[in-house]
């Protein structure tokens, strides 16, 4: 338990100086940031959303061809 409870605190120390970093390295100020940031993520979200609608549109003509009924 003692070894779980150090390695857990690793990582969250070990996240938290990457972030430290990683801010003051930034080369933009951080509302540019924040709306890039903001822009990727809705950007993500969109793809996603495409993704889900098209396999959607291509389950459901999967669906129709298989509850069409066959001729032998």
């Amino acid at each position: 338990m003692r070894r779980m409870f150090g390695f857990l605190m690793g990582i969250f120390v070990g996240g938290l100086v990457g972030a430290v970093v990683a801010l003051l390295l930034a080369p933009e100020s951080g509302e540019q940031l924040r709306g890039q940031l903001r822009s990727r993520g809705q950007n993500f979200l969109n793809d996603i959303r495409h993704s889900a609608d098209a396999r959607r549109i291509e389950l459901r003509r999967r669906l129709e061809t298989l509850r069409s009924p066959r001729e032998f």
